[in-house]
């Protein structure tokens, strides 16, 4: 058992679903009176080393080891007292990771927070729903509404290292909104692996309308985004509480994956070309001027040229407000894996290049016609003579920013404010504050 007293950092790699992960486990242990840090460069200093990992493709399977190998090194010295792993990586490949890197203390899968706690005597506390310190700015927060995910895309391994969908009771994500908001918080970002598959497994029926009418009323709380909403059997009534609830962002991520009929059917995607059409330009007919966030994914076995330029030219018809693209990544355990990777390294991210450099114009296309225009702008930081904020079209971290010429007016971070927008490139815009 460790002692109270050591300096514990906790590393996190991955997505923001790990992010929240991390900040509970941080809340849990605090409460115990373990010193944890998660801040950059606090393992220099670390007694004790927990490591959150990635498992989902080969890239970032590749940083976890890399950081695990690193710790491993220090621990091998005598640098540090303990090193623990958790998360996606060390829930799918335990075993095996046990056996080539000795050096671990101790692996604990995605669902094993309490076995963690144990390791520095500290017992799980329920009560700290909504207590954990963010990774973000104090601004904004990531609300996590479920856990897992029931589908089986063909290329996907998250239901082995997250097992099925699990929703959280509504009662839950409130209690834990409102303590956010009390804390500092104006916008949550609901994040889940699949955001319109919420209620099934608990309340029977498609229950993120309700959830969202109910956190849109939150005192205090000025927006709120939704990621990862699946195309396939999408609750439509979800676009009329989008329309009727100005605090929720006119912004909707749908991770479509691809367009090609037959690229759709071996992904096991579980929708077709036409059912996607039918669906964004229903979105484009209930929320006009919202921004639609969607993810395509590449050099899946057997794409070929034909299916690169029917997605090119959807891409070209729907005219994405924000756009990203990754590589198929052959992951062992997945019903592709059966498939041959036929498609090279090479000409996968050839491919890629193609969408994400359609995308580039057509995100300078729509960024010059908000040249003088009036947004409402959330600053997050400042720069020099510049504040950096974001539209309501425009999540952290993947999304454009606005650049915001100070002009010697001085403004709350985390607050908002009118901009005149003055200039644009492909992923930014540049304006004057309106007084």
């Amino acid at each position: 058992m460790q002692t109270k007293k050591q300096k514990v950092a906790l590393i996190t790699l991955g997505c923001s679903k790990n992010w929240v992960d991390s900040e509970h486990l941080s809340a849990q242990l605090r409460a115990g009176e373990v010193q944890v840090s998660m801040q950059e460069g606090a393992a220099e200093e670390a007694d004790v080393v927990i490591i959150n990992t990635c498992g989902f493709i080969a890239r970032a399977k590749e940083e976890s080891i890399d950081t695990i190998l690193t710790f491993a090194e220090r621990r091998k010295e005598g640098l540090l007292e303990k090193l623990y792993v958790t998360g996606c990586l060390s829930q799918r490949y335990k075993e095996e990771l046990k056996r080539e890197i000795p050096e671990v203390d101790a692996w604990f899968g995605t669902m094993e927070l309490p076995a963690i706690l144990e390791r520095f005597s500290v017992e799980y506390k329920d009560e700290l729903l909504g207590e954990r310190p963010l990774m973000t700015l104090p601004h904004f927060a990531y609300l996590k509404i479920a856990e897992g995910c029931s589908r089986k895309c063909a290329f996907c391994a998250i239901p082995q290292m997250r097992g099925k969908h699990r929703s959280r009771k509504i009662e839950d994500i409130l209690a834990e909104a409102h303590r956010l908001v009390e804390r500092g918080v104006k916008e949550v970002m609901l994040i889940s692996q699949e955001l319109t598959f919420y209620g099934l497994d608990r309340y029977r029926r498609r229950a993120l309308p309700e959830l969202l009418r109910q956190l849109a009323r939150v005192e205090g709380l000025e927006w709120i985004r939704l990621h990862y909403a699946y195309p396939g059997q999408f609750p439509m009534e979800l676009l009329d509480v989008m329309a009727e609830e100005p605090k929720i962002c006119p912004y909707l991520d749908l991770p479509l994956q691809h367009i090609s009929q037959s690229v759709l059917r071996r992904m096991k995607r579980q929708t077709s070309r036409q059912e996607v059409e039918m669906l964004v330009e229903r979105i484009r007919e209930k929320l006009p001027g919202a921004a639609l966030r969607t993810t395509f994914l590449v050099g899946f076995p057997g794409e070929t040229e034909e299916d690169v330029e029917e997605l090119l030219n959807f891409i070209r018809k729907v005219r994405f407000e924000r756009l990203g693209v990754f590589t198929y990544s052959h992951e062992e355990g997945t019903a592709a894996y059966a498939l041959e990777d036929d498609v090279p390294e090479e000409e996968k991210r050839s491919r890629a290049n193609r969408v994400m450099e359609l995308q580039r114009e057509i995100s300078l296309e729509i960024n010059e016609a908000r040249v003088g225009k009036k947004l409402k702008v959330l600053l997050d930081r400042e720069l020099d003579t510049w504040y950096v904020g974001r539209t309501s079209w425009d999540s952290p971290e993947v999304d454009n920013e606005v650049w915001v010429a100070k002009n010697g007016v001085t403004l709350n971070l985390g607050g908002f404010a009118d901009v005149l927008i003055t200039d644009a490139t492909e992923y930014d815009l540049y304006g004057q504050i309106i007084q």
